[in-house]
This record gives structure tokens, sequence and C-alpha cells, in this order.
């Protein structure tokens, strides 16, 4: 006979309800380690959007910096351009005033039949370049007198003349566009003393003979 060895088939002492109580707390683990990952994902997306929400912010500051400095920049450009034409409208004017006198000289040889030979094409160079460089003259006889671009040095009185006239061109005036740089010197004749209201008097004592002879 085979002696059997005591203990083999005997189980051991499980307390009671310890299986039944291992079951549910397995599953609130389960529970517990389902939900523990849904409440960091929504921590994380909530800090993901407020990280976007300041570099937009940060963005849109950069922008308008950018945009600022742009216009800051834009304006300098513009402003030392207009500097720029300034000064070398300023500096040509200074040359061209200093020509003025030989431009007169040029003038007067030319009034009185002097403008010959080599000096002729001297002169006419002369006269070219600087009207390349934007060189005008101006001054007419029989234009109205413009104290902003005239400058009287003889006065006199006209029964031919409605208002203060210039009679006669001294010096004729120079300019460069828009800017004069030496007013022409003229003679100026004003209208005579009472010929304004004779004239009237008389237009008005042919309009009544008119109007007798219409009658």
């Amino acid at each position: 006979m085979t002696e059997e060895t005591p203990g083999f088939d005997e189980k051991p002492d499980v307390p009671s309800g310890a299986t039944d109580d291992a079951e549910p707390q397995a599953a609130a683990s389960s529970s517990e380690a389902g939900a523990a990952p849904a409440g960091d994902a929504s921590a994380q997306i909530a800090g993901l959007t407020a990280q976007l929400d300041q570099s937009r912010k940060a963005l849109d500051e950069r922008t308008a910096d950018l945009q600022r400095l742009q216009a800051e920049f834009q304006n300098y450009r513009r402003r030392v351009e207009r500097d720029r034409i300034t000064v070398k409208e300023i500096a040509v004017a200074n040359l061209l005033t200093e020509l003025l006198p030989v431009l007169d000289d040029i003038g007067r040889a030319r009034e009185h039949g002097e403008l010959l030979g080599g000096f002729k094409s001297v002169a006419e160079s002369l006269e070219t370049v600087a009207a390349k460089m934007g060189l005008q003259q101006f001054g007419k006889e029989g234009e109205p007198f413009d104290p902003t671009i005239h400058e009287a040095l003889m006065h006199s009185y006209a029964p031919d003349v409605t208002e203060t006239t210039c009679v006669a061109i001294l010096q004729p005036g120079y300019r460069i566009g828009e800017r004069t740089i030496r007013p022409a010197r003229v003679a100026v004749a004003e209208p005579q003393p009472g010929a304004q209201a004779a004239k009237d008097e008389s237009e008005a004592g042919e309009e009544k003979d008119n109007s007798s002879e219409e009658g």
C-alpha cells in the first residue's frame, strides 16, 4: 500500500470574504486609472490653450511694433529725401545767384549789339547751362505790377493804364521753379489821378446820349 503524504490534499485556509473583497478593489483601481488620464489631458489642453493665447498676444504685439517701425522708417526716408532735395536746391540757387551779374552783362551786350564772335558762343553756352539747372528769367513790359516778384525802382503816372503796370524792365527777374532768387527790377506807372473818374463820367455821358438817340 502506498502511504499518502499528509497535507497534500488540504487547501490553505483563506479568510472568509477575502475573494469577494478583492474583485471590487480591483475594479475601483481600474476606474481610478481610467479617470486620471482624462483629467491630465484636460489640464494639458487648458495649458496649451493658455500658451497659444500668450503666443498670439506676443505675435500681435511684435506685429504692431514692426508696423510702427516700418512707418517710422518710411517717414525718415521721406524726410531725408526732402532734405536732400532742399540742400541741392539751395546749393544750385547760391551758384546761380553768383552768376546773375554775368547774365546781366550778357543781356546788356546783346541789347547793344556787342554779343559777337567767340564771346557770343560762350555767353549762349552759359545761358544754356543755367537754363538746364532750372534758372528761368521773368519780367515783361506791360504786365501788372506784383510786389511779390517785382521791385519798383521808378514810379510815374500814365493816362493809358488802368492799374499799376510795369512800363520798363530795368533788370530781369530770375526764379528756380517756384522760388524767386531775384525780383524783376522795373519802372511802374499808375493811372493818372482823376483819370478814372473822368473816364467814368465820359462813359456815363456816352450811354446817356445813346439812350436819348434810341428814344
